[in-house]
């Protein structure tokens, strides 16, 4: 089960750069409010429980289109949570 384990790695790659992201913020604007920025981690981190998860569900009938379903959920999710980063000011 390669495919699910690289699932994981990109999981916890993809949320743990977006946090890393927004810490890096809130360290660069150590002036400003960080309510948004820990928003954005808390964000990131419930986005992560919620897709593990997914893919440590086991009561699944086609598990080819589960993981990829999964997987576009991680790329819009983490799409999103960028474009919140960006948006810090």
């Amino acid at each position: 089960m390669a495919n699910v384990r690289n699932l994981k790695k990109d999981i916890n790659y993809v949320l743990g750069d977006i946090i890393e992201a927004a810490y890096v913020w809130e360290y660069t604007n150590t002036n400003k409010d960080n309510k948004k920025s820990e928003a954005i981690v808390d964000e990131a981190i419930n986005t992560f429980d919620a897709l593990i998860a997914k893919v440590n569900d086991k009561n699944v009938e086609n598990k080819k289109a589960h993981f990829k379903a999964i997987s576009s959920e991680l790329e819009e999710k983490g799409r999103a949570l960028i474009e919140k980063i960006n948006k810090l000011g």
